[in-house]
């Protein structure tokens, strides 16, 4: 990858370092008790919100069937509405057995369970502080006194301030190599209807093969397109890393050579692993 590389990638990730943070004077110092109560308080809210979730009946999700819809435009006129102007939405069959099925489930649910939801927020909040106090940049991390607090959303105010800077020299970074990129990508002159052929983000690899093709299935259930196979024609392979099968296809490059072109991946996963092919056509079908 020259632009989508595994670097802008992470740097996608740290536009938004101030965001959800609140000053709080204890924070300049290490205190236990503190962090025990500002946990406690974090938990407490997030148990509530898991229990509303928990005893939402889907019944509510068949209110709308048999409901009488307006014309948007008509609705908002002041005009008068007509019976042409309306129709009566019935739920597909398909639908509403799907809901039922929701209903019978909801019905015969345990008893909501507080303990495990703790047990799970705490091994959640416990990643997180790990995650914050390796991705934080380093120079900022090392003037947090306790990462537990931070993470639970509170900081000096110094550290805010620093924070939306930092956010703020990533985000402009970032234009900047979008606007490169967008500008080198406009000069290859390739069709809309070749690059239709490599929209797939969010699609998992399922098998990759090589030889005088380059072949790549997909489980496309996570992404938004149902074409599951690509061929890749008289590959040249540039760069193949490890680990591709069971990533997810995130983003490509797609570059006009003399006699093809040349496409870049990069693809979601613990390494995120790069493919890099030359080819003289590419091809995209459903199995």
């Amino acid at each position: 990858m020259r632009y989508l590389t595994k670097e802008w990638y992470e740097l996608c990730q740290q536009t938004h370092l101030h965001f959800g943070l609140r000053v709080h004077n204890g924070a300049y110092e290490f205190d236990e008790n503190l962090f025990l109560r500002l946990y406690k308080r974090k938990e407490k809210a997030h148990v509530k919100q898991e229990r509303e979730l928990y005893n939402l009946d889907p019944r509510y999700m068949l209110e709308h069937d048999g409901q009488v819809l307006t014309r948007v435009d008509k609705a908002f006129s002041g005009e008068e509405v007509t019976e042409e102007d309306q129709i009566v939405y019935h739920m597909p069959p398909e639908e509403r057995a799907h809901i039922e099925k929701l209903i019978t489930e909801y019905d015969v649910r345990p008893p909501f369970d507080e303990k495990k939801c703790k047990e799970d927020y705490k091994e959640s909040m416990e990643w997180n502080f790990q995650y914050k106090a390796e991705n934080l940049p380093q120079e900022i991390a090392e003037q947090i006194a306790d990462i537990r607090v931070f993470t639970l959303g509170y900081c000096t105010r110094e550290i805010l301030q620093q924070l939306k800077k930092q956010s703020g020299e990533n985000q402009r970074q970032l234009d900047h190599i979008s606007k490169k990129f967008r500008e080198v990508m406009l000069a290859q002159n390739i069709t809309d209807e070749i690059h239709n052929r490599v929209q797939f983000h969010d699609c998992t690899v399922t098998e990759l093969l090589t030889g005088d093709e380059v072949l790549i299935r997909f489980d496309t259930r996570g992404g938004f397109t149902n074409i599951n196979k690509l061929t890749l024609v008289a590959p040249e392979i540039i760069k193949q890393d490890g680990g591709i099968i069971g990533t997810y296809w995130l983003y490509q490059e797609l570059y006009r050579m003399d006699n093809g072109y040349e496409l870049h991946v990069l693809f979601g996963g613990a390494n995120m692993p790069e493919l890099i092919v030359r080819c003289t056509d590419i091809l995209a079908e459903e199995e």
